[in-house]
């Protein structure tokens, strides 16, 4: 029981420490640069051949979330921690909403050690979905329903998945981590990047469904997201 116990304690401070840095370098990354790589990522991911985003289902979103670079880190625990930006459509359908910032938080046990940087998109199907991002709040899983999306080009956008979840999952892994699982974290707004995005305090509902001009800053994802899927079929 001594040996387990002290091992359980090696085990969190070594997490302590692989979270503590990859946390720190996250807050790092100016706003401008990571808006660019919100960009490069969406990009990379629907541009990827056989293994990306169905555009049949972007074309269906209602809302998506674009997390660059989502740090994960851990030994025997893990930790997942990422800071991005969501966008709706715009009131008819045509044209995406100025970005709103978020950050996901969220726990994980299991037999892993390493560390990764996972770029994450998650496409809003439904209007149940956008209610939750619209919220202070949310988990995946719990609250909001999530499933992993369909890849390929010629997926059909009449899976189970689709029909069933409120928000469909994808992920491109740069680390040691094969993959990622989003059940259990948590999306809420990250009111620090809105200020300075914007210059004032704001709320993520005010920017996804006002008429907040798009920041000078956010013109790259804006525009991948104008080239990929400009209006809502």
């Amino acid at each position: 029981m001594k040996m387990n116990l002290q091992h359980y304690v090696w085990a969190l401070a070594i997490a302590g420490s692989m979270t503590t840095a990859a946390f720190a370098a996250d807050r790092a990354i100016k706003v401008d640069d990571r808006l660019d790589a919100s960009a490069d990522a969406l990009t990379d991911m629907m541009r990827a051949a056989d293994n990306g985003i169905p555009q049949d289902l972007i074309d269906k979103a209602h809302c998506v979330v674009v997390l660059p670079g989502m740090k994960k880190a851990g030994f025997i625990f893990g930790a997942e921690y990422g800071r991005g930006f969501a966008v709706c459509r715009r009131h008819g359908g045509v044209g995406w909403s100025a970005p709103a910032a978020m950050r996901s938080e969220g726990g994980s046990f299991g037999f892993q050690i390493g560390a990764s940087d996972t770029d994450v998109v998650l496409l809003v199907m439904n209007d149940g979905g956008m209610k939750h991002l619209l919220s202070d709040k949310f988990s995946l899983g719990g609250d909001a329903s999530v499933a992993a999306g369909p890849i390929g080009r010629d997926a059909s956008a009449r899976t189970d998945a689709e029909l069933q979840a409120e928000m469909l999952s994808y992920s491109r892994s740069h680390g040691l981590f094969a993959g990622i699982s989003l059940t259990g974290a948590t999306l809420r707004p990250d009111g620090d990047t809105n200020r300075e995005l914007y210059g004032h305090d704001t709320t993520n509902r005010e920017i996804l469904t006002g008429e907040f001009k798009t920041p000078a800053a956010a013109g790259r994802f804006e525009h991948a997201l104008n080239r990929d899927s400009a209006q809502r079929n």
